[in-house]
């Protein structure tokens, strides 16, 4: 489900909620205008809170904005909230990242309503991926409970080299070397999709469904000798 404009009903999508004029909207390359100040905001949040947050280029978020990665609050035309949305194993796993209000929009349900559309949008492009969260945040655990996330060891989460790189931007990542990445300053979370089944089904009819689904081998043509 890469292309959400080609694969998914999008109609509901493009501004969901408003709050005091807040709208939330998945990103497009329209909002590039606004990379410089969302991560100006992510840098002063840093600051105040001492916690680490990875650090990320204006082109990574204009990228994640182009492929409709990415979620963005506006009140009119000035910034409110962004998050955005990283895929890693092969799309088997999936983060919802970077999750920042600016100060002026605290305390309205913002953060809610970002969290709520990159959840969605995550489950809907990628429905069978987990999806995972890294935060040292109060606010996004009690948000990423109620979305039915779980606690869980760092064991959990995606061995993608590329996602524990993205860490090294972070100023607690002497933590994670030091503990051998068994655990950090963050708390790691886990929304698995099978989990909310109401029945599990076994992996060896999994695998006979995938046989069955698999298109059929062209039959040997009448007159060959078979080895």
């Amino acid at each position: 489900m890469e292309d959400i404009n080609k694969t998914t009903d999008v109609s509901s999508f493009p501004h969901w909620g408003e709050r005091e004029g807040v709208q939330v909207f998945v990103a497009g390359p329209e909002h590039e205008v606004y990379v410089d100040t969302i991560l100006q905001t992510i840098a002063d949040a840093a600051k105040v809170r001492g916690t680490g947050i990875a650090k990320r280029t204006h082109e990574y978020l204009a990228t994640k904005m182009k492929e409709a990665k990415a979620v963005i609050a506006l009140s009119g035309d000035t910034f409110a909230g962004f998050s955005y949305i990283e895929t890693w194993g092969n799309k088997k796993y999936v983060t919802t990242s970077g999750l920042i209000v600016h100060p002026d929009f605290r305390g309205l349900g913002v953060a809610k309503k970002i969290k709520d559309m990159t959840f969605s949008l995550a489950r809907t492009r990628w429905p069978h991926a987990k999806i995972f969260s890294l935060t040292s945040g109060a606010a996004v655990m009690k948000m990423n409970t109620e979305l039915g996330y779980q606690p869980v060891t760092f064991a959990d989460l995606t061995d993608d080299e590329a996602f524990w790189r993205g860490c090294e931007g972070c100023v607690n990542v002497d933590v994670l070397h030091r503990t051998g990445r068994k655990y950090c300053i963050c708390t790691a979370m886990l929304y698995d999709p099978e989990e909310h089944l109401p029945a599990k089904i076994p992996e060896d009819v999994i695998e006979r469904i995938k046989m069955l689904d698999s298109p059929p081998q062209p039959s040997q043509r009448e007159g060959e000798k078979s080895e």
